[in-house]
Parts: C-alpha cells; structure tokens; sequence
C-alpha cells in the first residue's frame, strides 16, 4: 500500500457557542472561540490516500486531480465563507475543529474512485489540528 498527499490552504471562520447556554457559560467553555462576533483561522487541509500504484502510470492517484477534488468539493464551499452559516456540509454541526475534519472526511469519500482516503488532517493553528481516519462512524455529530 502506498499513501500520497496533498496540502491546500484555505480561510474560514467560525464561533463555538450553544444557544441555550448563557454568554458566560459560553466564554467559560469555548474561551476565545465563542466571540459573539465570530473568529477565523487561515487553515491547512491535508488528505492522504491511499492504493496500488498503477503498473501503467505508476500513480495511486494523479495529485492534480487529488488537487481538482479538494478544490471543488471542499475548498469552494469553505474559503472565505462562515462555518455556522455558509457551508451546507456543515448546517446543524457544532464547528469544532474535529467535527469540520471528520465532516470534510465524510463529503470526500464520496469522489475518491481508485485510491481509498486514508485520512484528513486539519491544521487551525500552528499548535492545534485534528486527524481523522474514518475508523469511527457517527450517527450525527454535535
């Protein structure tokens, strides 16, 4: 088995909060990040796939069409826009750094065809991301 990624880039923001919690209990839990006026992050995506090299191309998967995917199914959906309020994947789904990544997972399986997808890494800050593999399924997440 061969594993190959790609990294994109993209800016997005977001605001943890539950509504039914008072703004204390919100600040007292989620800091920074329940600012009434939302925050934002510059994010890096990275997915790796993973497969067969090809005997004929020698590719698990050609990295620019890996590139294509990320940027039609995931990057235009995301960049510049509001996680609360813009990314349809996303509606109903606290925007936690986990709950983005495995909700990315989630909306690329879907066009992999040849390579599987091995795993989405999401980097919110130099010092937090999230890895998700795909080993756990949930039925909704919170």
């Amino acid at each position: 088995m061969v594993y190959i990624t790609r990294k994109e880039n993209f800016c997005a923001a977001h605001k943890l909060s539950i509504d039914k919690w008072t703004d204390a209990k919100n600040q007292q839990t989620f800091g920074k990040c329940a600012n009434k006026n939302w925050h934002g992050h510059n994010y890096e995506l990275i997915v790796t796939v993973k497969g067969i090299p090809d005997k004929e191309t020698g590719f698990v998967m050609d990295l620019s069409q890996l590139s294509r995917i990320i940027q039609r199914q995931i990057i235009r959906k995301v960049d510049h826009k509001n996680f609360n309020l813009d990314v349809g994947f996303m509606k109903g789904i606290m925007p936690t750094t986990e709950n983005i990544t495995v909700s990315i997972f989630n909306e690329l399986k879907k066009y992999l065809k040849k390579a599987k997808l091995h795993s989405v890494r999401l980097v919110e800050t130099g010092k937090n991301s999230v890895e998700y593999f795909g080993e756990q399924k949930f039925s909704k997440i919170q």
